[in-house]
């Protein structure tokens, strides 16, 4: 009983993460399983079963707020489904960890990226919340992507797609967000169907998956409500330092680095993020009361 309470609680706030920065839900909860010693493939595919719940809720929360992009949508959902099935086949012979530090990486620059163009740079989202529009060239591998490591990492939609297209000129972090996480319930299905056909339904620990989908479903209405009401320029700094406070952990673990080492490189990027968010804060607000003088 314990540790379904524990496990609904990190489904709440992993749930949470998710539908308000567009990540986070199956690193998290993989996180969790892999630390009580789950194999990668049974984790992934205890999460994936249990996403297909909460990637409801949250889809259509967003839907109802306005925070989807319809046409790009399902250009992300078919291509990262025939991927994800993919990568799930591919997960069930082969230790999906073997993967993460390289992905971790490229993640990591993207997440700088987002963080510096957010704090430095003025972007431009327009009145009407509406994407440039993206070519199929670019949707289709980016989805594939993902889709393959999501399935090979337990969570990877997310982290590869939120900030690849936050990164795209004229992207509505909101909207992006949104349709990001609700084209997820096309890759959690068709990775679930994966897994159950390479390592059967009876690999899947149905107490886990209950108490991750109990907590995810309470909290995907109130993200996808904070998601449309926290500005774009908070958003945008809040992802990116959450992409290189996730992947960061990743790489330092991978080398090796000892934890006092550890411990002061968080501190420094932790300060270094609320720095960015205060700055942040302050700089738009300070924008927003010089234009209602001059008005």
């Amino acid at each position: 009983m314990r540790k379904l309470i524990i496990f609904s609680l990190v489904g709440f706030f992993a749930q949470l993460i998710d539908g308000s920065l567009g990540m986070a839900f199956g690193l998290t909860s993989s996180s969790l399983l892999l630390a009580y010693g789950v194999a990668p493939a049974i984790a992934s595919a205890s999460i994936h079963m249990a996403e297909i719940a909460t990637t409801a809720a949250s889809g259509i929360s967003h839907y109802k707020f306005g925070n989807v992009d319809k046409g790009i949508v399902f250009r992300l959902m078919i291509p990262g489904m025939i991927s994800a099935f993919c990568g799930a086949a591919f997960l069930s012979s082969i230790p999906g960890d073997l993967i993460k530090p390289y992905i971790s990486g490229f993640l990591l620059l993207l997440g700088i990226y987002i963080l510096f163009r957010f704090l430095i740079i003025k972007t431009d989202t327009g009145s009407n919340g509406k994407h440039r529009q993206l070519k199929h060239r670019f949707l289709y591998p980016l989805a594939m992507i993902a889709g393959f490591f999501d399935s090979v990492g337990g969570g990877g939609w997310g982290p590869i797609n939120t900030p690849v297209l936050l990164s795209r000129k004229g992207a509505v972090p909101r909207k992006v967000i949104g349709t990001v996480d609700t084209s997820e319930f096309g890759i959690t299905i068709s990775a679930t169907l994966g897994f159950v056909m390479f390592l059967g339904w009876e690999q899947i620990n149905w107490i886990w998956v209950l108490a991750f989908v109990i907590g995810g479903v309470f909290a995907a209405p109130l993200a996808a409500w904070l998601v449309r009401k926290i500005p774009s320029f908070i958003l945008g700094v809040l992802v990116g330092g959450f992409i290189i406070l996730t992947n960061a952990n990743t790489i330092l673990t991978e080398i090796a680095v000892a934890s006092n080492i550890t411990t002061i490189i968080y501190a420094i990027m932790i300060i270094g993020w609320i720095i960015s968010i205060v700055t942040v804060v302050r700089r738009n607000s300070k924008s927003a009361n010089q234009f209602q003088n001059a008005g």
